[in-house]
């Protein structure tokens, strides 16, 4: 089984490119094809990650 290893950071990272994306008009599924993920990981991905920031992730790590 062959799975990519994405970092927390990576995961932000992605899903603010994502949001710039879909502001220009863009389609989630053609998104989601060029990130090299299903739309249900992206949903996933979304729902714990979505709200945080990379300062915030960094502080989460240090407790």
């Amino acid at each position: 089984m062959n799975q990519k290893q994405f970092t927390a950071e990576g995961i932000i990272v992605l899903l603010q490119e994502a949001d710039v994306k879909l502001s220009q008009g863009r389609n989630l599924a053609q998104i989601c094809r060029e990130m090299g993920i299903t739309e249900q990981c992206y949903y996933r991905c979304r729902r714990e990650y979505g709200e945080m920031k990379a300062a915030r992730l960094k502080g989460l790590k240090e407790i």
